[in-house]
């Protein structure tokens, strides 16, 4: 699911059945090592740097959590719509 909240953010679905693990968290820590500015992984009330590993897994995502996705400048919107893509597929697992 791809709603877009505002240009800089996007929500969408963990649709794998292990979840936003530490491989999924690493693949994404990997996506976010060029971007201009942070990039954001909110879930709940909780936000985590992207490009952390631990800090993405804090974040407790199981199958079907919904999480948000925001960027903090737009020259990284590519990026942004990549992680969509990237969690959409469900990491490629």
């Amino acid at each position: 699911m791809n709603n877009s909240t505002n240009e800089l953010s996007r929500r969408v679905t963990i649709t794998n059945d292990l979840g936003l693990h530490a491989r999924s968290a690493a693949k994404i820590a990997q996506l976010v090592q060029n971007v201009k500015s942070k990039v954001w992984i909110i879930k709940d009330s909780k936000k985590a740097d992207a490009s952390s590993i631990i800090d993405i897994l804090t974040l407790v995502c199981p199958k079907g959590s919904i999480i948000t996705l925001k960027i903090d400048d737009q020259s990284d919107l590519g990026i942004l719509n990549d992680l969509v893509q990237l969690i959409e597929s469900g990491f490629g697992e």
